[in-house]
This record gives structure tokens, sequence and C-alpha cells, in this order.
């Protein structure tokens, strides 16, 4: 018997869960190692237990980090002549619209490593070739500025790529050991600024994700693993071969990774529509499942750059257990978004964090009373009362009060990122259940769900590691984007089957995957799309009509206007894998409601009371009932409105 091993690299820990053939799964976390992941990681791997690897599937923040930090690759931009500054006219929109003294981040290439193309395409045709003298002069401009990655983003290359293919060969030539991205490949799609700045983002972090996935790899062959399979953005598994090839869609890797594995417990526990919330050590990740399925949109930005690949819908704020509480210049409480993360830590780790963290208030008010926690920690409440005391003294505020004012801070932030991931796309969070996990999350999953006016909590088995549990089981996938731009009314049956059939070429799948294709659709003139589902046989008036539906519902109203189809995506996923939600029944209880469940706890309780989960604590409200769930998990209901 083999196991799939899925892990989740977090801000303080390393999570792995293991599924053996049976479905039964093994859990572990270990320390995060922010100087090289892959440590971590393999540490963690070294702990399983004998059952050999057949798969491995990680979910890895590195993409995102380099975002963030700004340590990516040294980027020459190629772009049309009189286009190479797209990326700082952007959308020439502000970064605050009350504050001028906002910025929006700097693009990932200055001013300087841009280099123009003496071309133009136009929608129409060829306005001006690209000769011999131009490729050469672009080939001694790019040298000039030793590049460690050639992007080339080129006038109305989605629709004739003949002119950014001619460049990319000649530089390959030129500049051996260098990489060259082309737009055509990674995004084929209009919309200059975002099909610039994707090709960018893919060039910025390729190398360092390349190196990371060559060491990852390293070290789980001498320990006896597979090669890794990686998480993308879009929620399916890609080889490692094709991951260090795709690495702007690895940005949301782990955080896709925690929506697929509660859409899995969501669908084992009989919901179907769902808001999920996972708080970890440095931020929360809000997502939305609707029908079972976790949503996926056209893209979005991260750490400010515009990346337009198919991503999970997440959402981040920085509130989670490690966001440090602070007073601001006008006396005002905050929290986050500097976490104390791995190292040093939250003060009642004890491991030299001294500032008062989120996960120091619920020590401090009894919300967390295991003594030994999951990855060797030891809880310190001593270390913990003096940090937010000593901010308590400076607020001139009792150490409980400050306390549950940093919670209800940190919950006031995660709450209006789950009504902006729901209202905003027309979706009533009344009608759904929230899905809180991660270690934080189901401590504060009432507090949550009061504020959104939700009755129902669903607590999955493996909270603690979900996202680890999420990689464990995921299908493989691959996707291809291309370029339609017509209007619905122009596409017959036949018209829309040659554009899904050019949609599919070349994707590899085996016989039993399954194929889907999206369809990018608007009225004609509207700035945005929506993503609407099509199927071979359907024509563009069938298309027209769910796109009208879909418009209603997440803006809520129509147009007598033509719909345009922009472009067709297609997505082939392998089997997934399954897994065996269950309890075992076997009751225990405890007057104070202090209790333990490692899935063998079966009772009611109604709060408050503290429960202790693997790799998690559960907090139950007062005015809230839960029960032990058959498939592991917990079901809490809120008992008033009041």
């Amino acid at each position: 018997m083999s196991a799939r091993v899925g892990v989740d690299v977090g801000g303080t820990f390393t999570d792995l869960v293991s599924v053996d053939g049976t479905g039964t799964v093994e859990t572990l976390k270990r320390p995060s190692t922010p100087h090289d992941q892959s440590e971590g990681v393999a540490a963690a791997l070294g702990q399983l237990s004998g059952t050999p690897v057949s798969r491995f599937v990680h979910g890895t923040t590195v993409a995102t980090n380099m975002l963030l930090e700004r340590s990516g690759a040294r980027v020459v931009l190629v772009a049309t002549e009189g286009f190479t500054d797209v990326l700082h006219l952007a959308r020439q929109d502000r970064a605050s619209l009350y504050d001028l003294s906002r910025h929006h981040p700097a693009p990932l290439v200055p001013h300087g490593l841009a280099v123009a193309a003496p071309e133009r395409i136009t929608p129409d045709g060829i306005e001006r070739a690209l000769d011999d003298d131009g490729v050469a002069r672009v080939v001694d401009d790019v040298r000039k500025l030793a590049p460690d990655v050639v992007a080339i983003a080129l006038l109305h290359s989605y629709a004739d790529d003949h002119h950014e293919r001619r460049l990319g060969a000649a530089l390959r030539d030129a500049l051996p050991g260098v990489d060259i991205v082309l737009s055509s490949d990674v995004f084929p799609e209009i919309r200059e600024y975002e099909r610039t700045a994707t090709t960018v983002a893919e060039g910025y972090l390729r190398p360092g994700v390349a190196r990371y996935l060559g060491r990852l790899s390293s070290r789980a062959e001498s320990l006896g693993v597979p090669a890794p399979g990686v998480m993308t953005s879009g929620g399916g598994m890609r080889s490692v071969q094709e991951a260090a090839r795709s690495a702007a869609a690895l940005a949301l890797s782990g955080p896709a990774g925690g929506v697929v594995g509660a859409a899995a417990a969501v669908c084992a526990a009989g919901f179907a529509d769902a808001l999920t919330v996972d708080i970890g050590g440095t931020s929360a990740d809000v997502g939305l499942i609707l029908g079972g399925d976790a949503l996926v949109e056209p893209g979005g930005r991260v750490a400010g750059v515009p990346i337009a690949l198919p991503r999970v819908l997440v959402e981040t704020v920085s509130a989670g257990g490690g966001s440090i509480g602070w007073i601001d210049d006008g006396g005002a409480l905050r929290v986050g978004p500097a976490s104390a993360g791995a190292v040093p830590g939250p003060a009642a780790f004890g491991r030299g964090g001294t500032q008062p963290t989120v996960t120091d208030a619920h020590v401090v008010l009894g919300h967390i009373t295991a003594v030994a926690l999951s990855g060797g920690v030891t809880l310190n409440l001593a270390a913990a009362e003096r940090a937010v005391q000593a901010l308590a003294v400076r607020l001139g505020a009792t150490t409980e009060r400050v306390a549950r004012a940093m919670i209800d801070i940190a919950d006031a932030s995660v709450a209006r990122a789950l009504r902006r991931v729901s209202v905003e796309r027309g979706v009533d969070p009344r009608g759904c259940v929230l899905v809180p996990f991660g270690g934080g999350g189901p401590l504060h999953c009432c507090g949550l769900a009061e504020q959104l006016g939700m009755r129902s909590i669903y607590v999955p088995p493996h909270a603690g590691v979900l996202s680890a549990l999420g990689l464990a089981i995921t299908a493989e996938r691959r996707e291809r984007i291309v370029s339609v731009l017509t209007l619905a009314a122009r596409l017959d049956a036949d018209g829309l089957g040659r554009e899904l059939a050019r949609a599919a070429d070349g994707v590899t799948a085996g016989e039993d995957w399954e194929r889907r294709w999206v369809a990018r659709a608007r009225y004609v003139g509207q700035g945005h799309e929506l993503d609407v589902p099509v199927t071979p046989g359907e024509d563009g008036s069938d298309l027209a009509s769910r796109f009208a539906a879909l418009h209603a519902q997440r803006n809520g109203f129509t147009l007598d206007t033509p719909v345009e189809v922009i472009g067709v995506r297609h997505v082939a996923s392998g089997p997934s894998h399954a897994v065996r939600f269950e309890r075992t029944g076997v009751s225990r209880w405890s007057d104070d409601h202090r209790v333990d469940d490692g899935g063998r706890f079966d009772a009611r309780i109604t709060g408050p009371a503290v429960i202790t989960l693997p790799g998690a604590t559960l907090r139950i409200a007062p005015d809230w009932r839960g029960a032990a769930h058959a498939t592991g998990g917990w079901i809490l209901e809120r008992e008033t409105t009041s």
C-alpha cells in the first residue's frame, strides 16, 4: 500500500498530510524554515511513517514571497515602439482615491530595462513589419542590459504572434542561457497592460521558482520520495517540470489547496455553498465554494502585480495568529499587517517573541488551553500575558479588554474580506455555511459568522492541516487559453465547436480525464468579462443566454446589448483522489467544556466551550451549540440572534 502526500508551507508551520490507499489520513506539523522552505518540507517528509509515497504534491509561497520582497530576476521587457511604458502607465487609476500620498507598487521592470521593437501589428493586420535590421537592433539593445530573463510583449500578439516568435528565436540564439518569455505563450488574450504584466511576472519569478523546485526535488529524491507535483493558483496540480515553466501560475499555490480541501470536506458533509476562511500564522485567506466547487476567476493582483491567469478565488488579509497588535500615531489600537511569523513567533510560543499577537490574545482569554501544541510548540502563558499587558498599559486598559479588542479587530478585517468575495458576487452569506480551517480559523468562526448573519458553521475534519489535505487529493490539471474576439451571435454550433477544439488542441489528457470549457464573455463596450461554462454542441445563443443569467446574478441587471466572446479556456482534469472522512463514535465528556477531540468525541456542547482539535483549537461562543459530525468535523449552529 502506498500513500499520497500533500505538504503546505505557511508563514509559521509546514503542514503534511498523507492519505493511504484506504483513504486513511495521517497528519503532522513542523515549524517552517523561511530561509529555505525546502528544508522544512524535507524535515516533514522525513517524519512520515514507513508507508511508501506514490505521489507528493506541494503548495508553496515562494512565488508570492518573491513578489512581496521584490527578490526576483532582472527582467528586460521588449515592447512595441512607443509602448515601452505600459507597466508604468498601468490603468491610470489612483492607489487610493482620497489619499494622494499613496502610490501603486513599482513595476517589476524599471524604465531603463525596457527595449523598443520597431514593429506594429493592429487588429486589422501588420502596419509596420519587423525587418532584419529591427531584429538586430533589439538584440543589441537587450544584450547591453545583461538580463537574466527577457519578456517579449508586443501589441496584439494574442491575434498574430509571428513578430514575438521571430524576436524570441533571435534572442535565444544571441543570448544562450537567458530565458525568453513570450506573452503569446503566457497569456494570449486582449488587454495590453494585464498581458504585459503577467508576462513580466512569469519572467521575474521563473528562475527563483526553478531553483527552489530543483532543491526540493533533490531533497525528495534523497528521501526516496517522488519528484513533487505543484499546486497552481487555479486549483490543479502540475508536474515539477511544468510548474518550473509556469511560475506566475503558482502565485496562490498554497491558499488554493485550502479551498480544494474545503470543497471536498463540504461535499462529504452534504453542503453545497460555503464561505471558507483559512487563518494561519501570517494571514487569513477567504474563498467561496458554489455547488460544491471552488470558484475560479480569471485573475487578479498578487502583491500589487496583476497576474491575469485563472486562480481559485482567494482574498488575503493580514489577520493571522502572528499578526502584531500596535498603536498608531492617533492612539488607536491596530492589528497587522506586520507578523511575528515562524521566527520569533508569538510570545506564547516561547521562541523569543515579545510583541503581542492575536495568538497571545487568545491565550490570555483562555481560548487556547493545550500546553503542548502541534509542531513541537510548548505554550508559555506568562509570556503571552506580559506581551499583551505591555500594550494594555500604553492604552490605559485592562489586559483582557485589549486582548478582546485585538481579536475583534482581526475579525472585522476578515469579515470585510468575506463580504467582498460573496456579496460583491451576488451571493448572500446567510445562505452559505462558514467553513473555518487553519490553526486559527476555528477560533474565530463564531465571531465571523455573527458579523455576517450566518447561522451555520462546519468545522471540517483535519481543519488544522486542510490545505495540505487539499494538496494530497487534488487532481492533475492542464489548461489552455485562446483568443476569440467575436460576437456570440456569429457563432453557430459548428463555429463555437471549432473554438472549443482550438482551445483543447495540444492539451495532453488521459482517457478518464474530465474536459471543461469556459468562455470569457461581456456585453459589447464593457470593460470586464464573466466566465461562462460552455459545452460542445451549444451555439452562441446558448452562451449569450447563460451569460445574461450570470450577469443578472452578479450585477443585478441585464442589458439589451450584443454579447461578445473574448476568449475560451479549456480545462482538462484528471481523477481526484478519495479521502475517508469519518468519526469513530467513542464518547468522552468534560464538565468544564474544555475537551480534546481526536476524531472520537461524540457529543453536543453548548457554548462557551473550547475544543482542542489536532492542529487547531475550536472555540464555541456563547449562544452557539456544537455537535460532533459523522465526518469527523463539527457542526455549529447559533441558538439565538441576540
